[in-house]
Formats: C-alpha cells, sequence, structure tokens
C-alpha cells in the first residue's frame, strides 16, 4: 500500500523562504513521480511541480516562475518543494502524490497521472 505525508506547512511571513517534505512509502513500481499540487478554497487543484524519481527530471507550472525548486532523497523516500520568496497569493493547501509507471515516464505533469495523495499541509503567508 502506497502512502505518501506531507509536512513542514505553517503561517510564514512575506518573502521568506519555506521547505515542503513528501514522504512516499510501500512503492514497488519500477518508475514513479512524486508532484505537489496546491488549492485554495474555491478555486480549482493546481500542479506547482514535479519529479521523476529515476533521475530527478522536474517539471515546473509557468506560474512558478524561479521561486519554486523540487528535489528528492532517494534513500529517504523524501521530495522537497522549496519555495524562495513566499508570496500572499502562495496561500493555500499543498498536496502530495504519487504516479507509478511500469516504464519510464515522458509526461508526468498531468493530474490524472497521480493515484495516491496525501493530506495536504496547509502554507498560510501572512504578516
Amino acid at each position: 500500500q502506497v502512502h505518501v505525508v506531507e509536512s513542514g506547512g505553517g503561517l510564514v511571513q512575506p518573502g521568506a523562504p519555506l521547505r515542503l517534505s513528501c514522504t512516499a512509502s510501500g512503492i514497488l513500481a519500477p518508475y514513479y513521480a512524486i508532484a505537489w499540487f496546491r488549492q485554495v478554497p474555491g478555486r480549482g487543484r493546481e500542479m506547482v511541480s514535479a519529479i521523476r524519481a529515476h533521475d530527478g527530471l522536474a517539471h515546473y507550472a509557468d506560474f512558478v516562475q524561479g521561486r519554486f525548486t523540487i528535489s528528492r532523497a532517494n534513500a529517504k523516500n523524501t521530495v522537497y518543494l522549496d519555495i524562495s520568496s513566499l508570496e500572499p497569493d502562495d496561500t493555500a493547501r499543498y498536496t502530495c502524490a504519487a504516479a507509478t509507471f511500469t516504464e519510464l515516464p515522458y509526461n508526468f505533469g498531468h493530474d490524472w497521472q497521480y493515484d495516491y495523495w496525501g493530506q495536504g499541509t496547509q502554507v498560510t503567508v501572512s504578516s
């Protein structure tokens, strides 16, 4: 059973950095990707970034504009999302998800590919 758990959210001041962590366990597939999504109440869920665990190939949403960096520590089954300078518009619930593949995936940027979801962690950017 695949299990995904996020951590690292909280109340953060504008301009401050933040690291979110996502730990995935129980993945038996030969290839997998981990993605971060975010959602604000009343708005749809949007993918922020995704990373292919095999080699660290990353995908970013257009709105990221260089402020977000996704990375992985495979030995720890953990993926990190670093946000260099938080803005009030970054306030959202950030959720991590895992997608498994039998072959090396070249496209892993669609939410429908992700079958295993965490509960999410709230990030609130406010002074």
